[in-house]
């Protein structure tokens, strides 16, 4: 298979993540942060995801990475647009359902809301689940050694270091309540873990 498909794929999802994020990111603004653990540990995790952006986007339009390209074959591409695709919508779903309890890192806002309805009836962390699946989906989709799973290992690194802390966060600020919601979800997978 000829790679500028997996560029134009990977061109495609990126615009498809902005535009999806974008009008949460400048929405989140117009809410008070009350409590913060913005630390210098979250910001070089957040670094991390963007200069994942960055080398994916390095690759899409330079032969920078050129180095460590590999063929493309079908069944692995195929398999990295769907996991692309419904991380996408799991994307969209989890900042819809979220509103303004959105953060991109570990915040609470004026009048934060437990959210468990929607997508988050069946998942705790759904947000998490699809940067994941997206970071699994580039690394098939992508045939370069380098570029390809670059995000998968930011973002897996990302959600190993924060889940713990965003749940201790979670519990102080919403406590038996948060407990039970625990209960009777899975942190990643719905019905597995």
């Amino acid at each position: 298979m000829n790679p500028s498909i997996s560029r134009a794929v990977m061109l495609a999802a990126t615009i498809a993540t902005i535009a999806i994020r974008w009008p949460h990111g400048a929405r989140r603004y117009s809410v008070r942060v009350t409590r913060s653990l913005r630390t210098g540990r979250e910001r070089a995790l957040m670094g991390a995801a963007v200069i994942g952006l960055i080398i994916l986007l390095i690759w899409v339009v330079t032969p920078a990475f050129a180095f460590a390209d590999f063929t493309l074959h079908p069944a692995p591409f195929i398999a990295g647009v769907a996991c692309v695709v419904v991380s996408l919508w799991l994307f969209h779903r989890s900042h819809v359902d979220l509103g303004l309890n959105w953060s991109p890192t570990l915040e609470m806002r004026d009048s934060h809301q437990l959210v468990t309805g929607g997508i988050y009836r069946a998942i705790r962390h759904p947000m998490y689940t699809s940067l994941l699946l997206y970071g699994i989906g580039q690394a098939l989709v992508v045939p370069n050694w380098f570029a390809g799973p670059f995000y998968l290992a930011a973002m897996g690194t990302l959600v190993a270091l924060r889940l713990g802390v965003e749940e201790r966060m979670m519990l102080d600020a919403f406590g038996d309540r948060y407990a039970a919601y625990m209960s009777h979800t899975k942190r990643l997978i719905p019905g597995i873990w």
